[in-house]
This record gives structure tokens, sequence and C-alpha cells, in this order.
């Protein structure tokens, strides 16, 4: 059954230069990589771009001063950073060998492009310059009138960033913390930059971090005062970059300039009623360890087929609100986890001590291994209620007798039985479902000790067991995730 999905984008133009480098450069963690991998599209995210002397150019920059480090970076908290060769992923005992790795750097414009092509091609229409203005529910419709046009659908989902206009017509609840700083992402010239210093520093009043030729991010502890407040000018930047560095450095052009916050918000929930909240509409919070964009993917892999199914028809009872009790967790784990980075960079004698400690901790191979499992997303479990360790995690990468591997069965976006015992009872079993799910029996390459699992479309393990698979607890689970089995003889 065909859906038939309108997406109204606010901007006419989805070109940007936020959305390219050095602005633009995001980092992808391991669930956002394996849901594009699992559903085809890995190819064409990681597809070479236009070489480093292209004024296109969108690889990531040399001159960052990350990629000018003897070891490679993991990652960082606070702007501490840890390296890869202290992270132990012997820990990562569910992990397989995939083409998925735990992390990526790519740029917003391109995988934007690439997100809108495949929508494209699955029969999305795209309607840009409409920006949400009201919208009323009635019964099973809900209506929004957006750039003097009303859209009538069965169920809206706001994406609509932090100011979303869809949360607040729809009279959602938004709740966290205020901002303690103003960040600034600014591209400039000066006249003296060897006087400021590569790299990241805390300064007695606040944090700046410098890569050649004149990119600069800065945090003023503020209170968020000058976010979105006043035009962003040179003498500002100039001022601020005074305050901060304590460097005298003069700003001959500003090129391109940002403010950000570390508010931290969210939704108390995601569903009213036909609306659904995901994204920033969602959360919002500080962009400290690049999460905000894993948090959204996330958000939508895990609802886009519990709401394909509801609206087929064909979703088990209450599906649909498992979205939330199992995304808003994950978003109220990512608002603390930037709180806590904000902790560290106050300009305080205690931050500073707390700081010296964590630099500590986070040199070590357990400490690096720690903060990897959370920046790269390896250590994500869902609360999906199962005894097995395996449920509620990404299911591992196995590379099944046949050739195939897991994320290549999953490109359908229906579920997944792996039955690793022969003779099995399972299949039987499946037949119940063969329109939601695939039944792959067989062995692989390594089964790292299971009989058998159970796999949602969002490549999520609901069910797995070590020994011989008990078929009640495996059709309870089938049961809860893709509703009513059809009797054998109508799904042959």
């Amino acid at each position: 059954m065909d859906l038939s999905v309108l997406v109204l984008e606010q901007a006419e133009d989805p070109i940007s230069p936020l959305k390219r480098l050095p602005f633009g450069m995001r980092g992808l963690s391991a669930p956002t990589i394996e849901a594009f991998y699992r559903r085809g599209m890995l190819d064409d995210i990681t597809a070479p771009q236009p070489a480093k002397d292209d004024p296109g150019n969108r690889s990531a920059p040399a001159s960052a001063h990350w990629m000018q480090q003897a070891r490679r970076p993991a990652g960082h908290f606070a702007g501490i950073q840890f390296y890869q060769d202290n992270v132990d992923t012997a820990k990562w005992q569910y992990r397989l060998p995939s083409p998925a790795g735990t992390s990526m750097v790519i740029e917003m414009e391109h995988l934007e492009a690439v997100l809108a092509a495949r929508a494209t091609a699955m029969g999305v229409e795209i309607r840009r310059g409409f920006s949400v203005e009201e919208l009323e529910q009635s019964g099973e419709i809900v209506s929004v009138r957006a750039g003097g046009e009303t859209f009538e659908g069965r169920w809206l989902v706001g994406c609509d960033g932090g100011r979303s206009t869809v949360r607040k017509a729809a009279g959602f609840e938004f709740v966290g913390t205020d901002p303690e700083f103003t960040g600034y992402s600014v591209e400039v010239e000066m006249a003296d930059p060897d006087k400021l210093q590569l790299g990241r520093h805390y300064t007695r009043t606040g944090m700046y971090t410098y890569s050649r030729p004149g990119t600069i991010a800065m945090v003023e502890f503020d209170g968020g005062a000058f976010h979105r407040t006043q035009p962003i000018t040179l003498e500002h930047v100039q001022a601020v970059l005074h305050r901060i560095s304590d460097a005298n450095v003069t700003i001959t052009a500003l090129q391109l300039a940002t403010t950000w916050t570390d508010r931290a918000h969210q939704a108390t929930e995601y569903r009213n009623g036909r609306v659904l909240l995901a994204g920033d509409a969602a959360h919002v919070h500080s962009p400290l360890g690049g999460q905000g964009l894993n948090l959204g993917l996330g958000d939508a892999m895990n609802l886009g087929w519990k709401l394909a199914a509801t609206i087929r028809g064909d979703a088990a009872d209450g599906l649909l609100d498992t979205y939330a009790s199992e995304r808003h967790p994950v978003g109220a784990q990512v608002l603390d986890w930037s709180r806590a980075q904000v902790a560290l960079m106050r300009p305080n004698r205690s931050s500073r001590a707390l700081e010296a400690i964590i630099r500590d901790l986070i040199e070590t191979r357990d400490g690096a291994t720690y903060f990897a499992e959370r920046v790269s997303g390896v250590s994500l479990r869902q609360d999906l209620g199962g005894s097995h360790p395996l449920v509620g995690r990404s299911a591992p990468d196995f590379e099944l007798a046949d050739g195939t591997k897991l994320g290549e069965r999953l490109r359908r976006g229906q579920g997944l039985l792996l039955d690793f015992g022969p003779g099995s009872p399972l299949q039987a079993l499946a037949n119940g479902w063969s329109e939601r799910m695939t039944y792959v029996a067989g062995t692989a390459k390594d089964r790292l000790g299971l009989s058998a699992l159970l796999v949602r479309p969002d490549g999520v393990v609901a069910w797995a067991s070590d020994t011989a698979p008990d078929l009640e607890d495996a059709a309870q689970a089938a049961s809860r995730w893709f509703g009513e089995a059809k009797p054998v003889a109508e799904s042959a």
C-alpha cells in the first residue's frame, strides 16, 4: 500500500552558506550511519565530493585543528578530546564488521540533497516556501494553513525546528533550562591571525576554537543575551573575541556569522492526537558534541515505520505510542549530556577543577571507551522490556551464509526473523507475518552465540535467544511489533 506524503518546507532555497563548510560540517554517529546503510543510501551519502581546490568543496577542511594532531581524535566532551588509540572496541560485543562505521563527517548541504532525492524518488511531494501558520485537528483529519493555502491529511509530523509553530499551535508543553551563554560561529579575515592560538582553549571568560585561515567558534557566558536579538556586526564580533581570547587581534572583514545558545528544552509528550513532533521541534540543546542532527534522524527512523503501519491498518495496538516511550528518554539523555558539557565550560574555578578530573579520566582506556560509546551511539539501548541484553540495541551486521549481510536485508523496510537453528519451527511461526517480515534461515559467519533473533524495520532487535527458541516468546514479540498474524492459509 503506497502512502501519500507531503512535505511543507519553509525555506524556498535549500542552498545556504551555513550548510556548507566550514559551518555546515556535521558528524554522523553509528545509529545514523547504520540507518542510511540499511536503507541503501550509504553509497550516496559517502559519494566523493568536489576536490579541495573547488570552491564548492565539501570535504573536511585540512586546516581544522583536529586534523593537525599526531593522534587520531575519536571525539570530544566539552572540548576535551579523546583518541581512537585509547578506545577498547573489544568491549562492544554486539558489533560486527560492517560498511557502517561508528563516525563520519559530512556537509549538511550534501546530506540534505541526498535525503531530498530519496524522498522524491519514493513519491514524496516537497513544496518549498511554505511556512505553517496554523493548524486544526478534527476527527481523523488535520488541517494546516501554510503559505496562504490549506492542506489536509490524516497525520501531521512537526519537524519545523526549535521555534516550532506546529508544537505551539498543537499545545505541546516545552520545558527545560534557559541558556547560560551565547555561542558564535564566524568566518573572518584578520590583520594579525598569528596572534590567536590555534585549537580549542578555555579562558577566564569563556572558550574559543580557532582554525586557519579564519574560522572561529566562541562561547561567552552572558545568559544567551545576544542570540537573535541584534545584528551581528564586525565590531561586536571583534569585542567578543577580545574579551574571550585576551588576544589583541584585529578583524578586517566579517564574511559569515551566526549565533547559538545552550538552551535545553524538550516536549513533555511527542504526540497530541494526530500531531507528532520530531527533531528540534521535540527537543533543543546546544550543538556541543554534534548530537542534534543524529537525534533528529533517530526520531525519523523510529517513527517512520510505526506511522506507516498505523496508516496501513496493520499496526499492533499501541505501536505508535512506543515512538515517544522509546525516543523521549533518548532525547532527555542527550539534553543532559549537553548540560554536563556546559557545566565544564563555565569560567570559574569549580569548573576548571572538574575539567582537570575529566581530562585525567578521559585519557584512561576505560574513560576513552566510555566517552566513545556515548558520543558514537554504540551504547544506545532503548527499553523494549526484553530480558536478553541485545534487545533494544542495534542489530549486529551478520554476514549470512549466502554472502549477504543483515543490513542489506533490511532495505525493503520490513522486519527480519533470523533463524540460525536447522530444523527450527520458527518458519511456521513467521508465515503469519510474511507480509511484514522476512524469514531468513541458515547460519552466519559469526553468530555471536545466538540461535535466533527478530529485528524491527528500524534495525533494532525486538527479540533474541541464545538457546532453542521459545515459540511463545517469539510469537509474543512478533505480535507486539508487527500486529496480529494472518492465518497461514491467507498469507501463503
